[in-house]
Order: C-alpha cells, then structure tokens, then sequence
C-alpha cells in the first residue's frame, strides 16, 4: 500500500454517515473529538477513512518525516513479583532459576560494548525482582553515567518505580526525584496496558492502578522529564475501554505537555495465560493507529515498535497516523520475542532502517529520545540504492 490513502476532505465530504461526518469536519477543522466520537470511529469508520483523515493529520504535524533513533536495551531481570495474564515474559521469583538475573557488573558490561558506537540512548526495563531495590537501580543509574555522561537513560516503568518506592518506604516524588538527580533521564511507555478497571482486575490485578501509573508520569513531567505511553490493545477490552485510556493520557498532557510519544502495543497471544484469545487482525492494526491519531491530538508522536509488528506491518502504518518506528534496538530485547512477536531477533542496522522508510516514501530521520533531529538521511547514498 502506498503511503498516499486519498483525498480526506473529498472523503469527508462524501461521507453518507451524518455522524462520521460530523467528527471528520472536526478533525479537518483540527478541533479535539470527544469521548464518543472516538468510540464512534472504532465502531464505524472504515479502515481507508481513518486512514486518510490520520495520515492527513501527520502530515500537517510532520510531513514525511519518519523518526527513528538508535538506541539498545538493558533488561536486568525477567523474575516478577506479579503475574500478569498477558506476559509470556516473567518468571514469579518461586520460579527464578527459569529467568536471569544480571548484576550491575553485568548490565555495564553491556553499556560498554557500545562504547564508540554512536548509540544515543540505552532503554532498561524488566521484571519486578525483590530483591532489585531503589538502592540497587539508584547505583546501577551513576554507574551508567559515570561511564558515558552523554548517553540518555530511558527506564523503568511505573510498576517497577511503584514497587521500589513502596519498598525503600519514600513517596513518589522523593523516589523520583532520587531517580532522576542519579542519571535517569526520561521514562517509557510501558506498564500501562489497559487503565479501566474492569479489565485491569482482570489482566494484570496486582500492580500499581491507572491513577498510580498517571501520578509517577505526572511527577516525572514535574520535574522537567519527559515520558512515553502505552496501551496494550487486542485482547478482552472494548472500543470504550480503549477511548477511556487515550482520554485519561489526553488530560494528563493537557495538564502538563510532558508526554512525547504514544505507542499502542499488540497484545501477542504465546505461552501466556490468555492464548485462547485471538490476536488482532492486521486491519484491526492499522485502525488502531489511526484512531489513536485523531484522538491523541496533543500528543506530537505516534510510534509503531517494529519488533512487535514485522517490518512489512511497520511500514504499512506510515500511512495510517504513525511517523516514528522506534529504534535499531540491535536485537538486545526479549520481551516481545518470548510472546511471539514478528521478530524472533529484532535487529536493524541504521542502513536497513532508512531503507525500510524510504521504500514507503517517506523521510528518515534519526531522533535523539527528546526528538531533536540528528541526521536526516533522505539525500543520503546507500549501497542498496544501487
């Protein structure tokens, strides 16, 4: 499919359904859509609208440019204290001998094999180990940075930070402050999943809630970090269930502007205790992508994470609201490839990640992790244009 879907003000302007017309004059209009306009478009737009009015709205936000950065992972331990029905990944620690445990001896041997690569940002994040404490990631943090000053540390969830503040006995904000003056620089997306209730009981019941998750982003934001966020999609939830999610994100950035990036995550159905639930469809996919553009107004970015799609599917949702497919990542994550992801050893050399952009027509350019542009490689030779 091209990364050109149609016309969306011919679209729009055509559109028989009164309602879907209605939220289309919005979105060309750039006003916000409500709560159940948002549903609406889950339950009635077609996959070729939403698409169009999406990639409309990430060209007038980005044109073709498609970020991407280079970045590797550190993942200190697959051992949990919590046991989410959707994991394929963790182990619970009466089971440790099954997972790994990596010391911070360990963790820097790692750092230091990227050293003169130009890697701008190492991602650590993993299970929820007892015995992994504040004070364990607070060293492991200056270690890092002692290291490699300019290196930018994006880590931890808030289901790990929840964890290792209730245990050291300190509040969010004292917890996050000694986080960030120890090297860490912004926080991913994950551990949000799903933030309703009826569905958290349900999947993952015993971490940190949605108001929780909100709070340790909220304070990050306050103390001048950035985050991502998530949302895990295909599994036991409904459309209302996910506009319920966007819209509690969508306040939070209201609120402070300090989120950079929405990315929504395939539920993956491998050895986890939900595999009898059917995994999405590819244009069930693409909707989600778009929807979530049109919905996350105040959110600059829109990421596909390659690993977890393929390549081909990546590519595809350039034209469905996405302008960012994440990293090289160097094939230094298992979370997704234990669940049964598209790519059992995600690597991509920045060569192939360029290529993959432009093959869809679009602009590559390399990211720092607060989206300051490093390089743009649209002019740029390759041997495989050849």
């Amino acid at each position: 499919m091209s990364a050109r879907i149609s016309d969306p003000f011919v679209l729009v302007a055509t559109q028989p359904d009164v309602q879907l017309k209605k939220i289309g004059e919005k979105i060309l209009h750039k006003e916000r859509i409500s709560f159940d306009e948002g549903v609406l478009l889950f339950e009635k737009g077609s996959l070729s609208w939403l698409g169009a009015l999406a990639n409309w709205v990430r060209e007038e936000k980005h044109g073709n440019k498609t970020y991407f950065n280079r970045n590797f992972h550190i993942e200190p331990t697959n051992v949990c204290v919590f046991s989410c029905k959707f994991c394929s990944y963790s182990r619970l620690y009466a089971h440790r001998d099954e997972g790994w445990e990596l010391s911070i001896k360990q963790m820097m041997h790692i750092v230091k094999s990227y050293d003169g690569k130009p890697v701008t940002e190492v991602h650590i994040v993993g299970g929820v180990h007892p015995k992994m404490n504040l004070d364990f990631f607070l060293e492991l943090l200056r270690t890092i940075k002692a290291h490699r000053p300019d290196l930018h540390i994006k880590g931890f969830t808030p289901v790990e930070l929840d964890y290792m503040f209730r245990k050291a006995k300190v509040s969010v904000e004292e917890g996050m402050r000694m986080a960030h003056e120890a090297g860490l620089d912004s926080l991913p997306g994950g551990g949000a999943e799903i933030f309703h209730p009826d569905i958290r009981k349900q999947i993952c019941e015993d971490k940190v809630d949605a108001d929780g998750w909100l709070l340790i982003h909220e304070t990050a934001h306050n103390l001048g970090m950035h985050s991502n966020a998530t949302l895990l999609y295909g599994h036991i939830e409904q459309f209302h269930h996910r506009i319920d999610h966007m819209d509690r994100l969508r306040q939070l950035q209201d609120k402070t502007g300090g989120f950079n990036t929405f990315i929504p995550l395939k539920f993956r159905n491998k050895e986890n205790d939900m595999s009898h639930i059917a995994e999405s469809s590819v244009v069930e996919d693409m909707r989600m992508y778009a929807v979530s553009r049109l919905y996350m107004d105040n959110f600059p970015h829109l990421k596909a994470y390659w690993p977890m799609l393929g390549r081909q599917n990546a590519q595809l949702t350039l034209s469905f609201g996405v302008n960012d497919i994440d990293g090289t990542i160097d094939d230094s994550t298992k979370i997704y490839a234990m669940a049964g992801s598209e790519e059992q050893t995600p690597t991509m050399s920045t060569e192939e990640l360029v290529r993959l952009i432009k093959q869809v027509n679009r602009q590559p350019v390399e990211r720092g992790t607060l989206y300051n542009e490093i390089k743009d490689y649209s002019g740029e030779f390759l041997m495989s244009d050849v």
